[in-house]
């Protein structure tokens, strides 16, 4: 699917147009169709969205969609003229729904309906009808399904401008549609239908039914152009990635839903798994259904909280990201492009491309220390040094990255990313007997220091980071989910965390503001504080619960020791995750969490969304405290010692390639019952 990245002034989800629907049904600027209540079955590159009632009617998104291309826009049962009550509709899976409805009939005497319908439909568009019947007498049912498609895109469906339906023809068992240009769609009926009526768009069944009796009717749908079928059209797998490419780890304990916590991430990350254009390697998509294009930061960003589950996601996200990467002279050398991303009410837009180049190296180290294989290491090591050349050369003489630009301003965030990547970035040299390494040392350490000068605020409080600073002086002191990145430092040798850019001190205050109300909003960390200028509950930089935020914050608080701060964060995250059903969105409303409430949806985030399902891994593998260092021969365990939730028990995680299993007990002790021949458990 490829859509284009959107403008800056979007919303960081949307699409390339920016351009969405009013209620009104008129396009406006900044505007998403609403998707929150939507059912979204995903297997990459299809993607099915309906309501809750399980019809495809053609508004808004619905459709079942292959590669950004609707191929099928309305799908309406009827049975004797008449709709199926709809009862429930539930995802079954990543890829799969299941919705049941009732009919009553001309056998039933009562209230109570005789004919029970159940449709199963795939991300696919393939698609299972079940009627069942519990009348007294036998039935005989004229079925008919109506059909429509206009072939749109998905971008312009977003805008509101998705075209006419198209003419169907009649074409084997079903019905096909076809554009000037060589597009089509087609969609075939197993049984064949008794009527195929073109310029209606319907397929017609009469359905005999004895009492107890169930009659199926599947549909599938496929698409393509003229020249070339595209891959995995109506055939549920096919197209998708091969081989196991994340492992299947398991999870159980104390708190059952750490279990269906996991299961569902698993399942939503393999579910977004894509392959890059230009080559065989897989990547995550960032988010269904507006970001499902060119590899993105975060898809690095959930390449590295899945490393539990193996380290060959890693790679080939760090393989599609190399490619991109810019070469020649200047200084733009090295960086990897990006797309500019809103930063919120009081910043002007953010690259990604610059987040992308500075977490390369900083997830290249890490990987190595979970077990990459050394062919990919030697593959990728020198697109890290270029990445560690741009950082030296785009830092400016106060030491500090500028973002988006060299005209800054320096984010503070984007400082940290830079710190990590110097620090993690010498271990990595010194480790492949590369140059460079000591003077990235010297470079984060002046750094660290510069840090404490430029972006600390003293106050009576005890003081705060600030968000950003301008080369001229000015500052911008506004508290957000952003802060919880100066916490994350990265993975060194022998179970060690790297050094970071606060002190002791400064570390400590931190912790504390990430656990007052004005940041923990009982359902997670916001991204921007309650009492800021400029608070938006709904805004996805301006107070939305970002659940990537919050699950890097949970691990910076638990690794520095601040496990009453990281437990109230995860509590309120897992709490979430419940209420949507384990498949955690993007982002939801920052509102504060009172008795009796649920977390409130934001109307266009993505869902599922490749960092928030691996969240969910990353949130496991901070509780059990897992820090490998396959090259030292080493594996360390820091459990989280309060033990937040209980007991918890992971096995089928990967490290260095075999199989990993880990246990906690209520006591916070941690205890290896699974592990790779001749790693050794260090302290």
């Amino acid at each position: 699917m490829a859509l284009s990245p959107a403008p800056a002034s979007s919303a960081a989800s949307g699409p390339a147009s920016g351009v969405g629907i009013s209620s009104a049904g008129t396009a406006r600027p900044g505007d998403l169709p609403a998707v929150h209540d939507a059912i979204i079955c995903v297997a990459l590159p299809a993607l099915a969205v309906c309501a809750e009632h399980g019809q495809l009617t053609g508004h808004g998104l619905e459709g079942v969609y292959l590669a950004g291309r609707r191929l099928l826009s309305r799908c309406v049962l009827r049975i004797a003229g008449r709709e199926p009550v709809p009862l429930r509709g539930r995802r079954a899976a990543a890829d799969r729904a299941v919705f049941t409805g009732v009919l009553r009939t001309a056998a039933d005497a009562g209230p109570d309906p005789g004919l029970t319908v159940e449709r199963t439909r795939g991300a696919d568009g393939t698609e299972r009808i079940v009627l069942r019947s519990s009348a007294a007498r036998p039935l005989r049912l004229p079925v008919e399904i109506a059909l429509a498609t206009d072939l749109a895109d998905l971008g312009a469906v977003a805008a509101g401008l998705p075209g006419p339906e198209l003419a169907p023809s009649v074409h084997g068992t079903g019905l096909r549609w076809t554009t000037a240009d060589g597009r089509y769609a087609a969609v075939t009926a197993d049984p064949p239908p008794m009527d195929a009526l073109a310029a209606a768009g319907l397929l017609r069944w009469e359905i005999e039914l004895e009492p107890g009796d169930a009659r199926g009717i599947e549909l599938r749908v496929r698409g393509g152009d003229r020249t070339s079928r595209v891959p995995g059209a109506g055939r549920s797998g096919a197209g998708r990635p091969g081989g196991q490419v994340l492992a299947e780890a398991r999870a159980e304990g104390d708190d059952p839903r750490l279990g269906d916590l996991l299961r569902v991430a698993l399942g939503d990350l393999r579910a977004l798994l894509q392959r890059d254009a230009a080559s065989s390697d897989v990547h995550l998509a960032a988010g269904v259904p507006w970001r499902c294009g060119p590899v993105t930061a975060e898809a690095l960003w959930a390449a590295r909280m899945a490393l539990p589950l193996g380290t060959r996601l890693a790679a080939t996200t760090l393989r599609v990201l190399a490619r991109t990467q810019l070469d020649g002279p200047g200084p733009e050398s090295g960086r990897i492009p990006g797309p500019l991303r809103d930063a919120g009410p009081h910043l002007p837009p953010r690259c990604t491309g610059v987040e992308a180049t500075l977490a390369f190296p900083a997830v290249l180290a890490e990987a190595r220390r979970w077990g990459l294989p050394e062919q990919d290491l030697e593959e990728l090591l020198p697109a890290a040094e270029r990445c560690l050349r741009w950082l030296r050369a785009a830092a400016d003489p106060s030491g500090f990255v500028p973002d988006p630009g060299p005209a800054g301003p320096w984010r503070a965030e984007t400082q940290a990313h830079a710190h990590r990547a110097a620090v993690l970035g010498a271990d990595l040299l010194d480790a492949c007997g590369r140059p460079g390494g000591e003077q990235l040392r010297d470079w984060a350490r002046v750094q660290r220091a510069r840090f404490r000068e430029e972006f600390w605020l003293d106050d009576p409080s005890g003081g705060r980071p600030v968000a950003a600073r301008a080369p001229g002086g000015r500052s911008w002191p506004v508290l957000g989910g952003w802060a919880a990145h100066l916490l994350d430092t990265g993975l060194l040798g022998g179970g060690r965390y790297a050094p970071g850019l606060l002190d002791k001190a400064a570390t400590e205050q931190l912790a504390r503001l990430l656990g007052t109300p004005l940041l923990d909003s009982g359902w997670g960390l916001r991204s921007l504080g309650g009492k800021e200028p400029g608070h938006n509950p709904f805004g996805h930089r301006s107070g939305a619960v970002r659940v990537h935020e919050t699950a890097v914050a949970v691990a910076g608080l638990a690794t520095a020791g601040y496990e009453k701060e990281a437990a109230s964060l995860l509590r309120g995250l897992v709490d979430a995750a419940e209420a949507f059903g384990y498949r955690l969105p993007e982002m939801y409303a920052g509102e504060q969490r009172t008795a009796g409430a649920v977390p409130v949806p934001h109307p266009a985030a993505c869902r599922p969304a490749a960092v928030a399902a691996a969240a969910g891994v990353h949130l496991l593998t901070v509780l059990a405290g897992i820090r490998p260092d396959v090259p030292g021969g080493t594996i360390a365990l820091q459990p989280v010692r309060s033990a937040p939730l209980g007991a918890v028990r992971l096995s089928g995680l990967r490290v260095a390639g075999g199989p990993f299993a880990v246990r906690v007990s209520r006591l916070g002790l941690g205890m290896v019952e699974e592990a790779p021949e001749g790693l050794q458990l260090g302290v």
